[in-house]
Order: structure tokens, then sequence, then C-alpha cells
């Protein structure tokens, strides 16, 4: 195999994800819980912001708020976790 190819080729790999690691941080994603709860992650999963409705606050039923925090952020990163499988599909890197 030829060396000067193969060092060729990792920098191209290293140039590509660096390239996917800027447009992930660039991207948002909105996940959401009964339009009461929104959650807004960039494509690394990290959560830029969030969002809650008057309505979704109730003093005698902190559990049901708590709920749909984690429903909000579970949507979130599963979207954000799209974004990488999008990002990365086709590189032929394993465990992409």
């Amino acid at each position: 195999m030829d060396m000067k190819k193969l060092m060729k080729q990792m920098q191209q790999a290293q140039v590509a994800a660096a390239k996917i690691q800027e447009n992930l941080a660039a991207q948002t994603v909105e996940g959401t819980a009964s339009g009461l709860v929104t959650v807004t992650m960039n494509g690394h999963g990290k959560v830029l912001g969030l969002k809650i409705k008057p309505e979704a606050v109730d003093a005698d039923d902190v559990e049901a708020l708590e709920d749909l925090l984690l429903v909000a952020l579970q949507d979130a990163n599963a979207k954000a976790e799209g974004l990488q499988q999008d990002a990365t599909r086709g590189l032929g890197l394993p465990g992409f």
C-alpha cells in the first residue's frame, strides 16, 4: 500500500470530519412534549434552550412536569442523533 496515498486519504478524512462537526454545531433541533415543554439542542446534543408553558406547571403535580421535561429531552436527543447519523452516512466509518 502506498503510504503517501494513505496519508492523503487520512488528511481528507480529517477535513471531512471537521466539516461535519462544524455543521452539526450549527444545526438545531427541537424536542417537545405535548406542546407544553420544548427543548432546543444543537446537532451535538447540547441543550441550547428550554421553554415551559405556564399551563405545564402545577405545584400539586411536579412529577408531571418532570415527565414532560424528560420526554422533550429524549425527543430532541433522538433528533440530534438523527442529524449525526445523516451527517456521517456514507463515510464508511465503523460505528457511524
